[in-house]
């Protein structure tokens, strides 16, 4: 496979090489960017690189990914709601409380076992063998669209859309708080918490670009129902550019109150839309789904106390 040319950019400086590809190309994790440097799939300038290496944001990284590798996440019956389905991707609406892919704590009962039942062999494998098909990920306490793509071709071709912004997303949430303004912008960099890693952070220190557009769309005593708009992708981007900015998402136990809501499996944040080119035509799709049961019931409650 031809490797991929990843300039680095000024904001990139200071930030690890794992930490950088990780970053840049969503089909990988960190750890699977640590293993394609450790066995030379990685240089830096024309160089080979160790994982640690900090990048100054003048060079220029090559990665040559591996070929597909074995499916190894088994398929599973569990019911799924396709939005959309061709021959080159599919759409989910998933549901909160649902896991992506297959992780330490979660081996099975995940989207991606859904998807290998309802698709059988047409995933990508570019994603790896517990990640076949996946794009970007949606956080599991989140619900809403989440594209995936049944061939090599489609995934490369996605993913380079949600580099160049391309492929949109849209989302609906509930903020706590009541904003000044009808609209904004928060443009801020998102890195690892400085102490908890397991959390994400607003950072200057080996953060990435990470900017979320809002609008208002409702307006309670003590909360506010929302739109956000990402221009970047970055893990929880809009949960933890919401709490930075004083307004975390309801219902959000790790970056906003730390007690579980009653009745509300995970935060009240939905992908609503998605928009992306097709990877075989070219031509713009655009996607909508509704909200979920428990943040429309949320919505009404607010405005019944209105």
């Amino acid at each position: 496979m031809e490797p991929k040319i990843l300039p680095t950019a000024s904001e990139d400086a200071g930030a690890r090489l794992d930490s950088f590809l990780a970053a840049s190309l969503p089909e990988l994790t960190r750890s699977a960017a640590a293993r394609l440097i450790e066995i030379g799939q990685v240089t830096v300038n024309g160089k080979p690189a160790a994982k640690s290496c900090k990048l100054t944001g003048c060079e220029t990284v090559a990665v040559t990914l591996p070929d597909p590798e074995p499916i190894e996440a088994l398929p599973q019956d569990i019911p799924i709601d396709v939005v959309y389905e061709d021959q080159d991707v599919i759409v989910v609406n998933k549901p909160a409380g649902l896991v992506v892919h297959p992780a330490p704590g979660h081996p099975d009962g995940t989207l991606v076992n859904a998807l290998l039942y309802h698709c059988g062999d047409s995933l990508s494998g570019i994603g790896g063998a517990l990640r076949p098909g996946i794009v970007h990920r949606i956080d599991r306490d989140t619900s809403g669209l989440i594209i995936a793509a049944k061939n090599d071709a489609a995934h490369q071709a996605l993913s380079a859309q949600l580099q160049d912004h391309t492929l949109a997303r849209t989302y609906e949430a509930i903020a706590v708080g009541n904003f000044r303004e009808d609209s904004g912008t928060v443009d801020a960099p998102i890195g690892r918490h400085h102490t908890d890693r397991k959390k994400m952070a607003v950072t200057d220190h080996g953060g990435k670009n990470a900017v979320t557009h809002w609008e208002v769309l409702e307006r309670f005593p003590g909360y506010t129902h929302v739109r956000c708009r990402l221009e970047t992708g970055r893990t929880h981007q809009i949960r933890v550019h919401m709490a930075y900015i004083g307004h975390p998402i309801y219902g959000d136990t790790v970056y906003g109150n730390k007690k579980p809501v009653p009745g509300l499996t995970g935060q009240c944040l939905h992908a609503v839309g998605l928009r992306f080119l097709h990877p075989r035509t070219g031509d713009a799709v655009e996607l909508e789904c509704p909200l979920n049961e428990e943040f429309s019931a949320v919505l009404e409650k607010l405005r019944k106390m209105s």
